[in-house]
């Protein structure tokens, strides 16, 4: 900045004016004049989809694969009982890879192995191919698993 350095002494030390016709406008109505502006809308919800962390789902070995389709079959011979079991399976997400294990304890109304799903007794849809880990009383009783 060149020039005179006391160009703005006669106004400086004056008092802020405060109009008699309107009253003061808040900090919420002002930032609200600016609103229409934002020039990113939707901006904040992506950056939070995007730093939301995903699991990847597990491959199975193929001795995994085989305890489990022998715990299946275990569970479709007990099926008029409909027992109970703890299961962890992989749930993918909806809007973007990945996805989140969970653990759920229910009872089996049935298994539908052409359809790939479990059915819980409140008609939940379990699919088989997602499924990591079961565990039941009944596979105490066989001495195989």
């Amino acid at each position: 900045m060149t020039g005179d350095p006391h160009r703005y002494d006669d106004i400086i030390h004056l008092p802020h004016f405060v109009s008699q016709n309107r009253k003061h406008m808040s900090l919420h109505d002002r930032a609200a004049q600016f609103a229409p502006f934002a020039a990113l809308s939707g901006y904040d919800e992506s950056i939070r989809e995007t730093a939301r962390l995903t699991d990847h789902e597990d491959e199975l070995s193929e001795s995994s694969l085989n305890e489990l389709d022998m715990k299946l079959q275990i569970i479709r011979l007990h099926i008029k009982e409909q027992p109970l079991i703890t299961l962890t399976y992989f749930i993918p997400d909806e809007h973007k890879e990945g996805g989140r294990y969970e653990t759920v304890s229910f009872h089996v109304s049935s298994v539908d192995p052409l359809k790939r799903v479990m059915i819980t007794a409140d008609k939940q849809r379990i699919p088989i191919d997602h499924i990591s880990r079961i565990e039941s009383e009944l596979f105490e009783e066989s001495e195989d698993l």
